[in-house]
């Protein structure tokens, strides 16, 4: 008698037993699971996209600043500024026209000079600065000065960018002055309170680079 209670007991501790460590086991084992493909998701999610260069489309202009990278060459790697008209200067290249180029096509021009010199050379180019592609406001406006000139930005989001116009501002008698490839400079009216009441919108024309927009 005392010996069956005595393996009831034993069976009863058994298959406590086995209970306790499937229970501990499972978690274990989803955590095991989960991790590795967690970190490979992260670790995907860190990865860009192939091929997505953020500048490429870009066209250089005078006065932005350039990182020009040639692997394993550090005597011709360097920040160049474009010069006002349009070039640049490198260690055995020379002279190259960068302005009017995107980032890639200057890549091109500065491996193609390269070839005369460096076996396979590899090159990269970045805008460090995009200096040519801003505009101005000046006057009656919160904050004036020089901004950066994004895509599409026409004079009513110059101003807006510029926290809006002061109280005393002429709102009719707002203008733009552009300059053309000779220097030449042309004035170009832009009446804000017509615009405003939804009269002529289509004088809120997309600024250029350089364009420089005056409130009295």
């Amino acid at each position: 008698m005392i010996c069956s209670k005595k393996n009831d007991m034993l069976k009863i501790c058994v298959v406590l037993c086995i209970t306790l460590c499937g229970s501990l086991m499972g978690p274990a084992v989803a955590s095991g699971q989960s991790g590795p493909s967690a970190a490979a998701a992260t670790v995907q999610s860190d990865q860009p996209a192939a091929g997505t260069r953020p500048n490429a489309a870009y066209v250089i202009g005078a006065d932005d600043v350039l990182m020009i990278s040639v692997w394993k060459e550090p005597d011709i790697t360097r920040s160049v500024t474009v010069r006002s008209d349009g070039k640049i200067s490198l260690p055995l290249v020379g002279e190259l026209q960068a302005a009017g180029r995107t980032p890639s096509q200057l890549e091109q021009d500065i491996t193609a000079a390269l070839r005369n010199y460096i076996a396979e050379p590899q090159v990269s180019v970045m805008v460090q600065e995009a200096n040519s592609q801003k505009f101005n406001i000046l006057g009656q406006v919160t904050k004036p000065g020089s901004y950066p000139l994004t895509a599409g930005l026409t004079i009513v989001d110059a101003i807006a960018d510029a926290g809006g116009l002061r109280d005393f501002a002429k709102k009719k008698s707002i203008y733009i002055m552009r300059q053309d490839g000779n220097g030449n400079s042309t004035r170009i009216p832009f009446n804000y309170e017509e615009f405003i009441k939804g009269k002529d919108t289509a004088q809120n024309i997309k600024l250029k680079p350089h364009d420089t927009i005056i409130v009295p």
